[in-house]
């Protein structure tokens, strides 16, 4: 059983910083790519970023240069500092197992995620 936690959300202006973190449980997450997902409203979910099971990065082109994914597999935890945002990146985000960039994630193992609005 995995349960993921996601927090660190907020309303930020256009150009500031976010930092999110994911708390997960179950032995699978030092093991596997995990990443990190968002959905906005009237799109499909999409995985903009992923770190391998021993922290190698990958980032969508919309979001590379601004975004930086890593993780502690000691404590569990998943993080993305999000810098110089952008409205497009209001969504709300969720961590999970990481397929392929772009991708939806699997169906099952979503918590409730973290919604960032970017004003204007």
């Amino acid at each position: 059983q995995v349960q993921l936690v996601e927090s660190g959300g907020g309303l930020v202006q256009a150009g500031g910083s976010l930092r999110l973190s994911c708390a997960a449980s179950g032995s699978v997450f030092s093991v596997s790519a995990m990443g990190w997902y968002r959905q906005a409203p009237g799109k499909q979910r999409e995985l903009v970023a992923r770190s391998s099971s021993t922290g190698n990065p990958a980032y969508v082109a919309s979001v590379k240069g601004r975004f930086i994914i890593s993780r502690d597999n000691a404590k569990n935890t998943l993080t993305l500092q999000m810098n110089s945002l952008k409205p497009e990146d209001t969504a709300v985000y969720y961590c999970n197992l990481a397929g392929t960039l772009g991708g939806t994630g699997p169906p099952d193992y979503w918590g409730q995620g973290t919604q960032v609005t970017v004003r204007s």
